[in-house]
């Protein structure tokens, strides 16, 4: 299978506006996977207690952080989400070097929901995900099939201040701090000379396996990459397109930019065909910690026919989450027994479901495209108008928050009924 990822991006004043950070996420994935968004609230755990995470069962924390997370359903991990504390982290697909691992362990995804949950920063989530990769690794299919289409990954991660980006290959890794302006990150390495935190062995293993001359100043994406940075930078790939499009923006990125970009396929950010965009994220971080934030998802296909949804954090989340959740089949999972992938069952969500129908009218009717797009825009409009009053002016009422994300998941499917 060729390689195919995804795009983070990240934005931090003075290139937005309003003091705040904007976090953004296409997870391209296989057209037939279900992505869904899910709510899991913190909680205290057991010394001794374990976390089957999707292969391996790992060491559970004392204590998990809330997170909201959007999934491919068949995993355990997250391809992006944020937590209570509005870390958000997003990851990538990479190829180096360095081959994958096949052997079953922790996946990148996995990685990314154990940041969430561990993490009150984005530089601590950067230690928790090194540290689990020293003890666990990262490995195992990355497709709900035997094809054995493995990766190693990248993350780009943000927090109130800053944001990260965190590179693998392996064990290896190395670090890099975005304190200003804006990152994205797609399926290649992106981290050269600035490297603010590292593995401690990862300079030593380049050079003996002639990576790195040991003498000339080290380069990480030049060691650990197939291609050099010069050829990554003059490749024409979707890094350098979502570069072009963060700089379109001069200075002003909001969410609305940010979605934009999420939507736009002359770029191939939003991708179509075998892989294509099943999901989306926006998140929208004041700087101000009295202020919440503000996290946008889709749950459902190519954001181009879709509505973001708003969630924010308070206490007492509440609301049936079960439209965007994907059945459960426990133990009886295929993803479980071994041999696994005997099988796969139909993990379509409620929402999934009823976008499907109308995706494909879309599709095929002109006439009422117009139509039922606009009724989505409209929808997606009328909420963020009213989660800026949040953002600017803190929670009045959160009492009205704890089903903010249910219940506009069922006003979409309203929408789709009337149309």
């Amino acid at each position: 299978m060729h390689p195919s990822s995804c795009d983070t991006f990240v934005a931090l004043p003075p290139s937005t506006e309003g003091q705040r950070i904007v976090f953004g996420k296409n997870s391209d994935r296989p057209c037939d996977e279900v992505q869904e968004v899910v709510y899991f609230p913190a909680k205290d755990c057991a010394e001794g207690e374990k976390v089957e995470c999707t292969y391996i069962e790992i060491e559970q924390a004392a204590h998990t952080y809330a997170v909201v997370l959007s999934k491919p359903a068949w995993l355990w991990g997250a391809e992006m989400g944020a937590n209570e504390h509005q870390v958000c982290i997003g990851n990538e697909a990479v190829w180096g070097r360095e081959s994958a691992d096949g052997d079953e362990a922790l996946l990148g995804m996995d990685l990314v929901r154990l940041g969430l949950e561990r993490a009150d920063t984005a530089e601590k989530a950067v230690d928790v995900i090194a540290e689990l990769l020293k003890k666990y690794g990262q490995g195992g299919s990355c497709l709900e099939d035997e094809s054995g289409f493995t990766y190693h990954n990248s993350f780009l991660i943000s927090d109130r201040k800053e944001a990260w980006v965190l590179e693998t290959s392996g064990k290896y890794w190395a670090a890099e701090r975005v304190e200003g302006g804006y990152h994205n990150i797609s399926n290649q390495y992106s981290i050269t000379t600035k490297i603010d935190k590292e593995h401690p062995g990862m300079r030593e293993y380049a050079q003996s396996q002639g990576w790195w001359d040991g003498k000339t100043q080290f380069n990480f994406a030049t060691a650990y990459s197939f291609m050099t940075t010069a050829r990554i930078d003059a490749s024409g790939s979707r890094y350098c397109e979502g570069k072009k499009l963060l700089e379109k923006s001069n200075g002003h990125i909001t969410a609305e930019t940010m979605m934009d970009i999420l939507r736009d396929k002359e770029s191939g950010i939003n991708m179509e065909g075998m892989f294509m965009t099943t999901g989306s994220m926006v998140s929208v971080v004041p700087t101000n910690p009295d202020l919440p934030g503000v996290h946008y998802f889709t749950a459902t296909p190519d954001p181009e026919r879709s509505v973001f949804k708003p969630f924010i954090f308070v206490k007492y989340i509440e609301g049936d989450w079960k439209d965007t959740a994907s059945p459960s089949y426990g133990s009886d999972d295929p993803v479980k027994k071994k041999p696994r992938f005997q099988s796969k069952p139909d993990r379509k969500h409620k929402l999934f479901s009823k976008h499907e129908v109308v995706a494909a009218i879309i599709d095929s009717n002109k006439d009422r495209r117009q139509k039922i797009v606009q009724s989505m825009r409209q929808l997606e409009k009328e909420k963020m108008t009213e989660m800026e009053k949040n953002l600017s002016h803190g929670i009045e009422e959160p009492d009205f928050l704890v089903n903010l994300f249910p219940e506009c998941v069922k006003e979409e499917m309203n929408v789709y009924s009337k149309s």
